[in-house]
């Protein structure tokens, strides 16, 4: 398996190869403030997520961050490499939680090529198809999704 490294921001659609593995260099450590920031801003009052009281008597013991926020935040990281061009984010798939992310957890990410092809009714443009896999301090694996995203092509109007 390929493994490149970028420092450009987005890619278009020839510089994708099935196979290739980019391993993002950005990471997160999520904090309090972050977890109840989106809590907030989405609406989402589970105790779990909020309550410390509450999630001590989970099976977890402690508050678990919002997966949303944890999926966002995988796409995220993933962006100078994978998205950074892009016309467009045509769908998630299969956002897999692997494990629980916890207050304090460092996250950093990968993303795998899956598929690359062009447009067969615009030829300025393809889909990319990717695997992004989301990893805590441990380099345990704590998030896997696939989407697919709408790439220009290199110097196409």
């Amino acid at each position: 398996m390929l493994y490149k490294e970028s420092n450009n921001f987005g890619k278009y659609l020839e510089d994708f190869r099935i196979g290739d593995v980019y391993k993002h260099h950005a990471e997160k450590t999520i904090t309090e403030e972050d977890n109840d920031l989106f809590c907030t801003l989405t609406m989402n009052s589970h105790p779990l997520h909020l309550d410390p009281v509450y999630a001590r008597s989970t099976s977890f013991g402690k508050r678990v961050v919002v997966g949303t926020f944890v999926a966002g935040l995988a796409v995220g990281i993933s962006v100078p490499d994978i998205s950074g061009k892009a016309i467009a984010n045509l769908d998630y798939e299969k956002i897999i939680h692997d494990a629980p992310v916890f207050l304090d957890d460092t996250l950093h990410a990968e993303t795998e090529i899956l598929e690359v092809k062009e447009s067969r009714t615009k030829p300025d443009r393809g889909i990319v198809y990717v695997e992004t896999r989301a990893y805590n301090q441990n380099n345990k694996k704590v998030l896997t999704l696939r989407r697919h995203i709408l790439i220009p092509k290199r110097g196409k109007k």
